[in-house]
């Protein structure tokens, strides 16, 4: 079966990581002639800004890059919150005990480099059907009078714009991801310096001026003492 033959490919958003510029386009190039839409980073940080903003159905991540190796970068996505993405790790190491590492810290196969393109692709086939069909999303989320796009990362009130930052944004599109469940503090802001968290905290309470009839009793984005934050849009 290949990818057009009942994944639903051209839905399905795969994010690709390696540091090789050569290995990085190709991979991009030929998972995109098979139907899937694709993204590309170059290293872990790259990937986590793009992972704050998009939602991706499986990423397949190089281990030996400069700065935070794959096997970090899978070990963190398996600490976060929500839905659990899947991960093929692609590697030159092909040593018995890196492909046990690499299962061990939640990838969901390893393939090791050189490989042939077509058996990338049935590799990535099969994750996806062991996945099951990608949730769906909601595009906008009613909050009371105000509307939050979602794709779009724009926040209304009354069918008018209300002006937030692009951290706001972020922020809101993460807890959207897990709407009605809680997300730790410190997973809403993975990029920032401050490790206590207070920078959240405050782009919360500004976000809660913005959307809530009284800010200090917060209907749709409450606190949940112990963990963190949690988006309770209308049903």
């Amino acid at each position: 079966m290949s990818a057009r033959d009942g994944l639903d490919a051209d839905e399905r958003h795969l994010l690709v990581v390696d540091d090789d510029d050569r290995i990085r386009d190709l991979l991009k190039k030929y998972l995109s002639r098979a139907g899937f839409r694709v993204t590309a980073a170059a290293d872990a940080g790259q990937a986590r800004k793009l992972m704050s903003m998009l939602d991706f159905d499986l990423m397949i991540l190089d281990v030996m890059m400069p700065g935070e190796d794959g096997f970090s970068l899978t070990k963190s996505i398996r600490a976060r919150p929500g839905r659990q993405t899947p991960v093929l790790i692609l590697t030159a190491r092909g040593l018995p005990d890196d492909r046990i590492e690499g299962l061990a810290l939640g990838a969901d196969d390893y393939l090791a480099k050189p490989f042939e393109p077509q058996e990338l692709l049935l590799r990535v086939e099969a994750i996806l059907r062991r996945a099951g069909p990608r949730p769906v999303v909601q595009r906008r989320l009613s909050l009371g009078p105000c509307t939050f796009d979602v794709e779009r990362g724009e926040l209304s009130r009354d069918g008018k714009p209300v002006r937030i930052t692009e951290a706001e944004a972020q922020l809101l599109r993460t807890l959207a991801k897990a709407a009605h469940a809680p997300v730790d503090r410190l997973a809403l802001a993975p990029d920032a310096t401050d490790a206590t968290g207070r920078a959240v905290d405050v782009q919360v309470t500004r976000l809660r001026r913005k959307i809530e009839a009284d800010p200090k009793n917060p209907r749709y984005l409450q606190t949940v003492r112990g963990v963190g934050y949690m988006l309770a849009p209308d049903e």
